[in-house]
């Protein structure tokens, strides 16, 4: 069986035409990490300006053999040196438990109790299983409305727009991470994620699980007062 290869225009407004699809697909590709990288712009800061706020929320990153991977154990060293700091008061790790031999948010929390944070002051969100998700529970199920993002730098634009549109007035901190394959993997991904996350940005999708609102936050900052 043959395949036949598509035939290109062979006039010139033809040509001129197909030209100038391939551009206005490419600038509609491109369109949703415009939208990441404008939106975001004044609200990048790094542990040492992060702005005095309750609550930093940490993004989970993946576990290796039960603990923390690397790029998570990034993320919540910046988590715990902006507690010692006495910039945050709470930490709210969210990431994925739809299993479980799988828990992300206790593996991030026997981490931050280890580097100096108290058990008291760290609340977990187990139906974190994406960003979208983790930030319309910090609003709806947790009563976040500010707070301090932590994530890669490849990440923390996309962290930060979406929860601004769920309602967290939001600054991220953009840890560094070493220029491996799994950065240039993340990288890559964040172009496409950029399409979801202008749509989840529109359209406001309901969480994969919502449940009843938990007071784990309000509890966490009564406790140091």
């Amino acid at each position: 069986m043959k395949i036949r290869r598509p035939r290109l225009p062979r006039t010139r407004t033809g040509q001129r035409r197909l030209v100038q699809a391939v551009m206005a697909g490419c600038v509609l590709a491109l369109l949703p990490a415009t939208w990441l990288y404008v939106s975001t712009a004044d609200r990048l800061r790094t542990t040492a300006d992060a702005p005095r706020t309750d609550v930093a929320i940490v993004f989970g990153a993946g576990l290796w053999d039960g603990e923390p991977s690397p790029y998570l154990a990034h993320r919540l060293d910046a988590a715990a040196k902006l507690y010692r700091a006495g910039r945050i008061k709470v930490v709210l790790v969210t990431g994925d438990n739809s299993r479980k031999e799988y828990d992300e948010p206790d593996a991030m929390r026997a981490y931050l109790r280890k580097h100096g944070v108290p058990d008291a002051r760290i609340v977990s969100d187990y139906a974190g299983f994406d960003t979208w998700d983790s930030c319309v529970r910090a609003r709806k199920i947790f009563g976040v409305d500010r707070a301090v993002l932590i994530s890669q730098g490849f990440h923390i634009r996309r962290a930060v727009a979406l929860c601004q549109a769920a309602g967290v007035a939001s600054y991220g901190v953009g840890v560094a991470a070493k220029h491996d394959v799994t950065w240039y993997y993340g990288g890559t991904r964040e172009m496409f994620a950029a399409g979801k996350a202008a749509l989840d940005a529109v359209f406001h999708p309901d969480p994969r699980f919502l449940g009843p609102k938990e007071p784990g936050v309000t509890r966490a900052l009564a406790a140091g007062r």
